[in-house]
């Protein structure tokens, strides 16, 4: 399912709003999180994504690629 409304979804993410913001198997989105750039915040074991960094990211990525 996706959501084009970002303000549904809390301010801290976790892999599973990954899985359902971007339509990707739950792999992938271990793969994006652990990757080099993604912003990620490791609290213990968790991994969660402040939203607001990754709508930047996303953002920064597609003015990249123009």
């Amino acid at each position: 399912m996706y959501m084009k409304d970002f303000t549904n979804y809390p301010l801290m993410l976790n892999v599973k709003d990954i899985v359902e913001i971007f339509g990707i198997s739950r792999d992938k989105a271990y793969d994006l999180v652990n990757s080099k750039g993604f912003p990620t915040v490791k609290i213990g074991k968790r991994i969660v994504v402040p939203k607001e960094h990754l709508l930047k990211w996303i953002k920064d990525q597609v003015e990249e690629d123009l």
